[in-house]
């Protein structure tokens, strides 16, 4: 999800866009800037550079194309049967000192990049989580957004995700349920998973300790809590024509619209018939 880039328009002439190295460039710069502090599975990893002191190119954004959070997502917000047909849109994240379009200056040659590079990923899937996120202190340190920047970019609005269930660290930030499943199932990533809870204040397991039980106990104690979650805002955007046929087999709505009054919760602005219920 895009991260507050600044209100002026970019100088097109001044940015660069290319493929870079996940772990050594893509990683570091997510978990520096990124509000979950966190990395998914990449496909893909795209950078933004800017023109920065002495001549010398700045890597002032990133764009990660991710295995989709679960093989139903295929189906159900692209209309493709085969799940590694279509991929995430897992992260997209500008430093403030860029321009106002720079998040769309970006993805859009991204987007080009991934068909050229993975020309076996027919669409992507961007979700816009719509929950205010609050630290301890009662800071928001997430505002919530509905995905006006994918509206923008003429992508298809499918609808929400399904309604979950967060595991919510004591410094407010949510753990994936990606994460979740790593640690409970012992997948590639698990250690990772585990060090971000440990970072966040969680006990380490203790020696031959079941990471399932331990998941189970850290959340006993009350270090991690239980918020329900309406679910994200999904968007589709199909790569190809052909692609954009078989989408017509999926819902395509109206876009959902902040409520800038909102100062919790879901930020979605509720329908007029709703409104006048």
């Amino acid at each position: 999800m895009p991260l507050g880039a600044g209100h002026w328009e970019i100088d097109p002439g001044t940015l660069s866009v290319d493929i870079i190295d996940t772990r050594r460039e893509a990683a570091p710069f997510v978990r520096e800037h990124h509000y979950a502090g966190a990395m998914p599975v990449a496909r893909l990893s795209v950078g933004l550079f800017a023109n920065g002191r002495g001549g010398r190119s700045e890597l002032v954004g990133v764009c990660v194309f991710s295995h989709p959070v679960n093989n139903a997502s295929a189906p159900k917000t692209a209309g493709l049967g085969d799940p590694r047909a279509a991929c995430d849109l897992g992260r997209l994240v500008i430093l403030d000192s860029q321009g106002a379009n720079s998040e769309s200056f970006l993805a859009a040659r991204a987007f080009r990049l991934l068909r050229r590079q993975k020309p076996e990923i027919l669409s992507v899937i961007s979700y816009a989580d719509p929950v205010r996120r609050v630290d301890a202190d009662g800071h928001v340190f997430l505002p919530g957004h509905v995905g006006g920047l994918y509206a923008v970019m003429g992508s298809r609005y499918t609808g929400r995700s399904s309604p979950r269930v967060d595991l919510i660290l004591p410094d407010g930030r949510p753990i994936s349920s990606r994460a979740i499943s790593k640690i409970r199932n012992a997948e590639c990533g698990q250690r990772y998973a585990m060090e971000d809870l440990i970072r966040a204040g969680a006990r380490a397991p203790r020696l031959g300790e079941d990471r399932g039980e331990w998941l189970a106990s850290v959340e006993h104690t009350g270090f991690l809590t239980r918020r329900r979650h309406p679910g994200c805002h999904a968007y589709l955007f199909p790569l190809t024509r052909a692609v954009r046929i078989a989408a017509r087999k999926v819902p395509s709505l109206p876009y959902p619209i902040l409520d800038r009054a909102a100062t919790g919760g879901d930020v979605t602005a509720l329908p007029l018939l709703d409104l006048a219920a």
